[in-house]
């Protein structure tokens, strides 16, 4: 029976999520498995890959071809890489004690490279906020300062009424104390 270690699609429309599976190569995608060893979102950024390395790593010892895509995720995770290493090991080219200090090497390498993209990540995210919250509190001024156009024009209006007012009362006064004094 040949086997496949292959993805199995679940997740709605537009928001795909997936089993890695070992399976008869003949059943369908979705269908029949043997064994479930993992599973893949790639809808997190970086995408998400949770696999059982020992039965992953038993099952391409066994002979289980992994489809393109789940090539890659195994390489991504070191499956791949331990296989090379053991068959270095089977072969006398390394020690058992070199391999896993190679793949040791490899891990921290792999992981200092995820948690740098993800630091970029929330570094640009962060930077985006600020940029988005300086634009808005521009904007919140530029309305602000619309705002205050739009009613000073009002306000120097009532001021000129105002002023134009208090002459013509000045003027009624004096015409008032004119008249007084004249009819004394």
């Amino acid at each position: 029976m040949a086997t496949k270690i292959r993805l199995q699609r679940h997740g709605k429309k537009g928001k795909p999520f997936y089993y890695i599976v070992v399976a008869d190569a003949r059943a369908p995608r979705d269908g029949r498995f043997i064994e479930r060893v993992g599973s893949y979102n790639p809808n997190t950024n970086p995408a998400t890959i949770d696999i059982n390395f020992e039965k992953t790593l038993e099952w391409v010892n066994n002979g289980a071809q992994p489809t393109d895509t789940c090539r890659a995720i195994l390489s991504y995770k070191g499956v791949l890489y331990k296989k090379h290493l053991q068959g270095g090991v089977k072969k006398g080219a390394l020690t058992e004690e070199q391999a896993e200090t190679k793949f040791a090497e490899w891990l921290d390498q792999k992981d200092s490279k995820i948690t740098g993209k993800k630091s970029n990540l929330n570094a640009a995210k962060d930077e985006a906020r600020k940029l988005a919250l300086i634009a808005e509190a521009k904007k919140k001024e530029d309305k602000a300062a619309a705002i205050a156009a739009k009613n000073a024009p009002v306000a120097e209006e009532v001021e000129e009424e105002v002023v134009s007012e208090a002459p013509a009362e000045e003027e009624a006064a004096d015409d008032t104390e004119t008249k007084a004094e004249s009819a004394e």
